[in-house]
Parts: C-alpha cells; sequence; structure tokens
C-alpha cells in the first residue's frame, strides 16, 4: 500500500513537471498579437544608408507620424532626406501581425511612386515598434513611438 502510494505521487510529480515545463513555451509562441494589437499613431525616426554597387554609401533620414488602423491598412506622412536634400512624403499600404507579435508591412511612398517593405517587432506592450526595411539596396532601421497612450482622446 505505501509503494502504491509513493509510486502514484511521484508519478503525479512528474506529470506536474512536464506540464508546467511545456506552458511557458507554449505561450512564448503565442502572445496574442494580432492586427488589432497595432492601431494608432506612432512617431517614428529612421536612420540609414543606401547602397549601391561600386558607389559610397548615400545616407538616409527620415521623421514620419504613422497611423495604424487595426485592420491591416496604413498611412504615414513626414519628411525623409537623402544626402542631405530633404523632402516630404506620403505613404499608404498595409500590414500584417503575426501572433508573436512580429509583423510586415508593405508602403507605396510618394514621391517617387516605389514600394517599400519591412519587419517589425512590437513591444513595450504595443507602445513601440523595431523595424528594419527589408528591401535590398539598403540598410534602413527605424523606432515608432506610440504617439499618445492608448485611449488618449486624441486616438
Amino acid at each position: 500500500m505505501k509503494r502504491n502510494t509513493i509510486a502514484k505521487t511521484f508519478t503525479i510529480a512528474i506529470f506536474g513537471a512536464v506540464v508546467l515545463s511545456i506552458a511557458p513555451a507554449a505561450q512564448a509562441g503565442e502572445k496574442g498579437c494580432s492586427n488589432a494589437t497595432l492601431k494608432g499613431t506612432f512617431a517614428d525616426k529612421d536612420l540609414g544608408v543606401f547602397t549601391a554597387p561600386n558607389a559610397a554609401p548615400t545616407p538616409f533620414a527620415a521623421v514620419n507620424v504613422i497611423t495604424f488602423d487595426g485592420n491591416g491598412h496604413m498611412t504615414a506622412v513626414g519628411v525623409g532626406s537623402v544626402n542631405g536634400t530633404a523632402g516630404a512624403q506620403t505613404e499608404t499600404g498595409t500590414y500584417t501581425v503575426k501572433s508573436d507579435c512580429t509583423g510586415t508591412y508593405a508602403v507605396l511612398i510618394s514621391p517617387g511612386g516605389f514600394t517599400s517593405h519591412a519587419f517589425f517587432v512590437i513591444d513595450d506592450s504595443g507602445n513601440e515598434l523595431q523595424i528594419i526595411v527589408t528591401d535590398p539596396g539598403g540598410v534602413i532601421t527605424c523606432t515608432a513611438r506610440r504617439q499618445f497612450p492608448a485611449g488618449d482622446w486624441r486616438e
């Protein structure tokens, strides 16, 4: 009888340890993010260089106000500077957020009429994005922070 109780207790303890060790691993990939996680207006700062074969790197910087609608659509307005020449720009595009709080977007940039692509990570409880442009020919990173707290009347 005593051996049976010890065996049952040991089995329950092992089962509990296995369940507890699996639960955090399952949650790590499923953080619950979706397109709806990314909703609101963000102030964005971009820095980097454009690269071209057999040419010197060309510096780039920009600041934008980006608005995400929570349904996969985004717009942006701002000013970009390429090699010291600045100009206004607008962007319209789409984004997709995965459950692990990473995502991608594609925007049409005007003037210029070209499409740019990026990968991003949502951090700080949805208040910040870490972004890298994924198009060839440039090394550009961006940080976007929520302009106003979620629920603020200006959102």
